[in-house]
Parts: C-alpha cells; structure tokens; sequence
C-alpha cells in the first residue's frame, strides 16, 4: 500500500530535498509513516508537499509528484497559501479559479489513477500572528476554499476532513497558540491533530 501526502508548508514541514518522496520532514506525514510501517512492512509512505504551494503550484507538479508515483491513496491539503499570498503579495487564486483548478487535479488523478483513495483535507486557520492583522477577510476567504474542498469532495467522491472544526474543537481545550505557531502553522500538538483526524477518517 502506497500512501502520498501532498500539500503545502503544512504538509512539508522542512523535507529539505523535494526531489525525494520519501523526505517527510517534522509534520503530520512524519507522525502518520511511523504508525503506518510499524502496523505492516508493506507499506510506502511519501511525502511531496512543498512549502508555498498554492492549488494552481500543485496542478503544475501533479504529474511528476503524483501520477508518476502511482499511490494508493493520496491525501490533499491546500488552500491557505491560495488566500494568504494575495493578502501579502497579491499573488493568490480566486475562488472561482480555485475550484477550477482543483477540479481538474482531481479529475487527471482519477483518469490515470481510477482505483486510488483520495483524501481532501479543508484548509484551516486559528487566532496567531500571521492571520490576526487581517482576521476577517483571512478567516472567510479560507472558509470560502475549504467550502470548494467540501462540494468537490462531495462531487468526486472523496473522503473529506474538515480540519477547521478539528482544530475549533481543540481550542477548547487549549489556546490557539498551543496548536498552531502563527494561525497558520501547526505545533507539534496541532500536527498530532491532523494526523489523530486522518487516521479516524481511513
């Protein structure tokens, strides 16, 4: 069984060498391949998210850092770089682009790949230093893109996490500072989150 993460800086997490699949970096893939190969010694694990990368970077790549791969299941979290680079360089993706965009990553997928398990991930955000200047707009423009995450998810069939509410129930039991660094990326704790979240959801 081959299972491929992909993603952003969330996903990355300092791999270093994103010309090896197989560097998997501090986060929650890294949490995730410790259980996984120490429950079978069939097991692949990957890693290929790339810090940065919004929806439109992850259809440029998806062919030499998923198709090529072959996974079983792939897992797929995106969206917040989508939103915070406009907010900071005016670089990001509309909605409307976003949904385009990610509607054909996951159309290629299931033409190449007709028996693979994808798992969508819905972008999140808490209370940090990154998103507090600009809350509002940083909060609704995330949940507008976790929204497409859902309907496509919905459309295509996947499996889907609403990571948002995963981390919104956390809070409550600590601070937004105990699971994320910055509102956006997450501590340890909040890598054990998503992976606690993953596991339930496979």
């Amino acid at each position: 069984m081959r299972y491929l993460f992909q993603g952003d800086s969330i996903t990355d997490c300092g791999r270093g060498n994103y010309e090896d699949p197989y560097a998997m970096g501090s986060g929650y893939p890294r949490l995730l391949e410790a259980e996984l190969t120490a429950e079978s010694n069939e097991c692949d694990v990957m890693n290929c998210g790339i810090s940065g990368s919004r929806v439109v970077d992850l259809l440029a790549r998806w062919k030499k850092d998923c198709l090529n791969l072959k996974p079983d299941v792939v897992t797929i979290l995106i969206g917040v770089n989508d939103v915070w680079h406009e907010l900071g360089t005016q670089n990001g993706v509309s909605v409307p682009l976003f949904e385009e965009v990610y509607r054909i990553v996951l159309r290629e997928t299931l033409a190449a790949l007709p028996k693979v398990r994808i798992i969508l991930m819905g972008a999140f955000v808490n209370h940090g230093t990154a998103t507090d200047p600009q809350w509002d707009v940083f909060y609704n423009e995330v949940k507008a893109r976790r929204d497409v995450t859902r309907k496509l998810a919905e459309e295509f069939g996947t499996d889907y996490i609403d990571l948002q509410q995963v981390f919104d129930e956390a809070e409550k039991k600590y601070p937004a500072s105990h699971w994320t660094r910055d509102g956006v990326h997450p501590t340890a704790a909040g890598h054990w989150l998503i992976a606690g979240s993953w596991k339930k959801a496979l």
